[in-house]
Formats: structure tokens, C-alpha cells, sequence
């Protein structure tokens, strides 16, 4: 009875505030239409009274302003709150499909430039296409693809594009990133803007120019220049390459270059750093793990390629090797255009996740898909002359797409900016493995699983000197 009494009381008192700002109580039932262009409803007010546990909508009569009215009603002392009834809207966007212009092609009938398809590089490029969903001419699907085009969609939402800011060290047999005279070309789908300073721990100098095109597809997964007009798409074409020669024109390398190399990526402020080499199973690198665990010290991420099985390889011993099984280093399996996982694809303990390598797959796969993965790089015996090459299979290539979608990862802040150091490593690893898909495969085999760029970026020292071969 008590409470029932002190209700009317209280809606008297409002009342009578309402006829003293000149108001009726009368209309005490909430309009009901709400303009999504209104910051808040039509004539009504949230209002409180001191001593009420909760506050109440009422309604205004017609040609009472709202802001007024609730300035008014703040002003007696009677009312702890009154406040226009604002609207809030649903914190999501409505994603729409990144279909970049690249044609596909480097080719054209003499005399006549490429004509931007928009498109054109979805025919190529399976591995960056969702793997689900409704395919059109433009954006089809791909059962080994791990959703780049989502990925892009998602960083374009949160400001950041291409994986703009990030830095990636691509530790490799060079980049053909700058003319030197005419022996030495940029390729045409890379900008000299997106290079940062290099160094070639083979030759000995400051240019570290690719001599065979390994290092230049690599990088170009990870970020060659998208929605150019010109070529193929890279994964984080925002991000700022840094290009390391630790390999020489046959694709071999030593341990005191790689950790030379990784030790200059680490002075050069790289927040990834892609290595597509392996040395030999069982091999012993000090050297390059005291530099990788440098790199995890300081919260850069490491990315290596699990190695390929070959025919020279297949009748001895193999196994997942260094650098992917190096201090906190992400190694990386090859997966399939039919999302098995390739022949080639080595199987260990090391193997964290796997990513697109393209080729043919392993014995009980039910897809025969089998491309390769494309990329704009030097032409064979050239390295000045560009194509796009269908000669690219294995590990190489999957540690490139892991790389590139950590730059995405890190640039979108999936990762909180005070996780820092070896926390960050931990957990950029930790989220691509949570937000992969299993292939069916043992953990051995395929890691985590297939990565997901488009989950995996939404918010939520001396004397070894070991030869190693390209993975």
C-alpha cells in the first residue's frame, strides 16, 4: 500500500513538473515511432526521481521540446535524471566484397596495354578466395582458399588497409624490388614506395636484388600491390617490405648469413619475419636459433616454411627442420587447391598450421585440383623480364601466406597493443591455430589446421656455417 502510494505520489509530483514547464501529464504513454536519423525518440524522456530504484519513459505533449524539457526537469531538485530517450544502433557493418581490378595477366596483344578486368586474378588466385558462400563470374570459391578477400574486407572497415603500418622482413634469395641500370628491373606489380632499406648478406652490400625469382613470388604473396590494374594481388599490399638476401643464385644460404639476416630484420623494426628455406633434417643451427629467439624476445613474429618431401629426399631420412622448428617460430605445412595437403608437404612436430602451397596432393585426397600458386616474378634465366609463372609449388609458398596474414592480424588489432614482447608472438600464433579449420589431417600433418585470414583478422652466434635447401 505504501509503495503503491508513494508511486502516485511521485507521478503526481512529475505531473505537476510538467504543468509548471508547461506541459500535460495527460500523455503519459510513450510515442512509439523512432527515426533512425533521430539521435533520440519524439517526445519522450527518460526521467528518475531521487529515491526510485529505476527510471521511467514518459511522453510529451506536442510542440515540447525534448532537450528543453529534459534541461528543465534537471533543474528541480526532486529529479536525479532526465534525459532525451537516444537511440543506439547495432556496432556491426554490412562487409561488401573487395574485388580489386587486377587483370591477371601480364600479357597483351602487341602494341595494346592489359586491360583491367575486375576480377581477373580470381581465376588465378584460388588460394585467396573464400572457401564457402555464393560464387559469382567475378568472386568465385575455392575449396583450398583461405579468405583473403574477407580478410581485406575486414581491414578496409577497421581503417587500416592492406595491412597499412606493418613491417615484414622477407628473408630470402633477394627481391626484384629497384632498377639497377637494366640487368636489374623492379617488377611491375611491386611500388618503390612499399620497400624499405635491405641488405644482401651474399654479396655484401646494400642491394639485394633477386637473381632467380624465388624471394620475388614470395614477396609477392605477402604483399605485392592489389588493385593496381597490373598483374595478381598480394595479401598485405599495404605493409612495408623489408628484402634480406640470405640465398644465393642456386637457392642455397648459410647459417651465419640467416642470422645475420634475421638479426638485421630485428634492427630494422620488421613485426614479421618470413623465412622460405629449411635446413637439412636433424641439422643443428645455434646460431640461428640464439637470432630467432632474439626475434621472440622482442615480439617479432617468425614464419618458416615445414620443408618438401622430393624425390632426391624421399629415400632418405626427412623431417620438419630448422628454421620452423626454431624458438617460437610459426612453421607452416603446404596445403592444395582441393584443400588436401600436398605430396610435398613434410609432417613433424614442427608444424603448426598449414597455408595454400598449391601442387598435387597426397595419396586419399578426393579433389584432383592441383594448381600452383601464382604470382608476378623474373622469368627463368632472366632478371629483368617478368611473367607469371605456373612453376611454383611447396612450402615456400604457404609460410608467404601465413606471413602476410599476420601483417593483416597485427595492422587490423586482433592483438591488443599491450601485449607486447613474447606475449605477442604467443598470442598472434595462438589465434591463427584457433581460428584455423581442420583439413581431417593428424596434428602432425596439418598443425591447426587450414588458416582463415578473414576469422583470424576479425576483432575479437658462431661457427655453424650448414648449407640448407629452399622449402
Amino acid at each position: 500500500m505504501h509503495s503503491t502510494w508513494n508511486r502516485y505520489a511521485l507521478l503526481g509530483t512529475l505531473a505537476a513538473l510538467l504543468v509548471l514547464l508547461g506541459a500535460t501529464a495527460g500523455q503519459a504513454v510513450a510515442a512509439s515511432g523512432i527515426s533512425p536519423a533521430r539521435r533520440f525518440a519524439p517526445r519522450q524522456l527518460v526521467v528518475k526521481f531521487k529515491g526510485e530504484r529505476h527510471g521511467r519513459t514518459v511522453g510529451l505533449p506536442r510542440g515540447a521540446g525534448v532537450l528543453a524539457t529534459a534541461r528543465a526537469l534537471r533543474a528541480k531538485p526532486q529529479v536525479e535524471y532526465a534525459e532525451p530517450n537516444y537511440t543506439a544502433t547495432a556496432s556491426a557493418v554490412e562487409l561488401e566484397p573487395y574485388v580489386p581490378d587486377d587483370p591477371g595477366t601480364l600479357e597483351a596483344p602487341p602494341g595494346t596495354p592489359p586491360t583491367p578486368t575486375p576480377g581477373g586474378w580470381a581465376q588465378k588466385q584460388w588460394d585467396f578466395l573464400p572457401y564457402a558462400g555464393t560464387a559469382t563470374a567475378k568472386l568465385p570459391i575455392s575449396p583450398g582458399g583461405i579468405n583473403v578477400v574477407g580478410a581485406w574486407a575486414n581491414l578496409i572497415a577497421d581503417g587500416r588497409p592492406g595491412g597499412v603500418g606493418i613491417r615484414v622482413a622477407v628473408l630470402d634469395s633477394g627481391i626484384a624490388y629497384r632498377d639497377y641500370g637494366t640487368q636489374y628491373l623492379r617488377s611491375p606489380d611491386f611500388s618503390p614506395e612499399q620497400f624499405l632499406p635491405g641488405e644482401d648478406f651474399v654479396d655484401h652490400d646494400r642491394l639485394p636484388l633477386d637473381e632467380n625469382g624465388h624471394g620475388t613470388h614470395v614477396a609477392g604473396t605477402i604483399a605485392e600491390q592489389t588493385n593496381n590494374g597490373v598483374g595478381l594481388t598480394g595479401i598485405a599490399y599495404n605493409a612495408k617490405l623489408i628484402p634480406v638476401r640470405v640465398l644465393n643464385r642456386a637457392n642455397v644460404g648459410y647459417a651465419n648469413r640467416i642470422a645475420a639476416g634475421i638479426r638485421f630484420a630485428i634492427q630494422s623494426h620488421a613485426q614479421v619475419i618470413n623465412m622460405s628455406f629449411n635446413f637439412a633434417c636433424g641439422e643443428k643451427v645455434p646460431q640461428v636459433d640464439e637470432a630467432l629467439r632474439e626475434a621472440y624476445d622482442r615480439g617479432i613474429v617468425t614464419v618458416a616454411s615445414a620443408g618438401n618431401l622430393t624425390a632426391a629426399a624421399s629415400s632418405t631420412k626427412s623431417c620438419v627442420s630448422e628454421p620452423a622448428t626454431g624458438p617460437r617460430v610459426i612453421g607452416v605445412g603446404g596445403s592444395t587447391e582441393g584443400g588436401c595437403i600436398g605430396s610435398y608437404s613434410l609432417a613433424g612436430k614442427g608444424v603448426d598450421v598449414v597455408a595454400p602451397g598449391g601442387g598435387p596432393a597426397g595419396v586419399g585426397c578426393p579433389s584432383i585440383l592441383s594448381r600452383p600458386i601464382y604470382q608476378v616474378t623474373l622469368r627463368p634465366g632472366t632478371t629483368n623480364q617478368f611473367t607469371i609463372p605456373s612453376t611454383y609449388a611447396g612450402t615456400s609458398m604457404a609460410a608467404a601466406h601465413v606471413s602476410g596474414t599476420v601483417a593483416l592480424m597485427l595492422a587490423a588489432g586482433v592483438i591488443p597493443k599491450s601485449v607486447t614482447g613474447k606475449a605477442r608472438v604467443r598470442s598472434v600464433t595462438k589465434r591463427l591455430e584457433v581460428t584455423a579449420r581442420s583439413l581431417g589431417y593428424p596434428r602432425t600433418v596439418q598443425g591447426a589446421g587450414l588458416i582463415d585470414a578473414a576469422k583470424a583478422t576479425v576483432a575479437p652466434s658462431t661457427g655453424v656455417t650448414t648449407s640448407r635447401r629452399v622449402g
